[in-house]
């Protein structure tokens, strides 16, 4: 016969060291690395820079909170980076919905998988890529779609705000596309046939039985694209011309002041949080 090891019995008698033993590594790097980072950005948040020799002052100060909230350039920067990410959550859901309908509800379950893939297939490619690749398509002379909409003598988008939206909703688009898909995917087919022999026609049975409850996988997909299109600065950059967004002032000023930088990047962080205390609040991720 065997015997069985020490460590080994130990855990069989104990199956809660087996969880902790499992676990320990991967929660100590969320700790360590992710929250101790933010919990290093707000603090730094606090601090201020001296004017004459440029060195931190670690001392608690509201100086960096109260610049950027008095100053009308940086609240018109809060509004334009708010608005950008919530016409790009709602451009995504109305463009993911009948995708994801006709994933979940009329392709056949052996096609489903390949949807998925093809769903997935453009966040193989590098981020940067696919911005670029809208830049060439946005240029406002010699673009693709600038071409496409000569005969209606329309110039097209071109570099601004119209061409973030579009830009960030292509490539968020796939993570409202996904859990949209699972919601309907385990949508039961019951409920659907007794709404239409109650006489509820499409319209209604979307509204009334549908949306109540895919509504959960619906919030978990506008969480993605919310917080990545608020926290995005790359796509302003490349494709924004003069249009700035939270993450671009971040960018100029984290070299020569970082508290402040700091600061700014704080904004994107309280937003989400709260938007997530206001959906959690409202129940809708109860059932996720």
């Amino acid at each position: 016969m065997t015997t069985t090891t020490a460590p080994a019995g130990l855990s069989f008698r104990h199956p809660w060291l087996r969880i902790v033993g499992l676990l320990s590594a991967p929660l100590a790097w969320l700790v360590v690395v992710y929250l101790g980072s933010l919990a290093a950005l707000f603090v730094t948040a606090f601090w201020t820079v001296d004017d004459f020799t440029g060195q931190l002052v670690r001392t608690f100060t509201l100086a960096n909170f109260s610049e950027f909230f008095t100053n009308p350039a940086y609240l018109g920067t809060i509004a334009r980076t708010l608005s950008i990410a919530i016409c790009v959550t709602i451009l995504c859901l109305i463009l993911a919905m009948p995708v994801a309908l006709f994933m979940a509800r009329i392709a056949s379950h052996r096609w489903r998988p390949l949807l998925v893939a093809l769903v997935l297939t453009p966040l193989w490619a590098s981020y940067l890529v696919k911005v670029y690749a809208w830049r060439a398509m946005l240029q406002p002379e010699h673009g693709v779609i600038a071409w496409l909409l000569q005969p209606f003598h329309w110039s097209g988008p071109g570099y601004g705000y119209v061409g973030i939206v579009v830009t960030l909703t292509y490539l968020w688009l796939p993570y409202m596309i996904l859990p949209v898909y699972a919601g309907l995917a385990r949508l039961p087919q019951s409920l659907l046939d007794a709404s239409s022999d109650l006489g509820a026609g499409s319209g209604r049975t979307f509204r009334s039985v549908v949306v109540p409850l895919v509504w959960p996988s619906i919030v978990a997909g506008s969480v993605f694209t919310f917080s990545l299109s608020l926290g995005d600065y790359i796509t302003a950059q490349i494709v924004g011309g003069k249009v700035t967004m939270l993450g671009n002032v971040v960018q100029t000023t984290y070299v020569n002041n970082l508290p402040f930088a700091a600061a700014v990047a704080t904004i994107p962080v309280v937003i989400v949080l709260l938007y997530l205390a206001a959906v959690r609040r409202a129940g809708a991720l109860d059932q996720l």
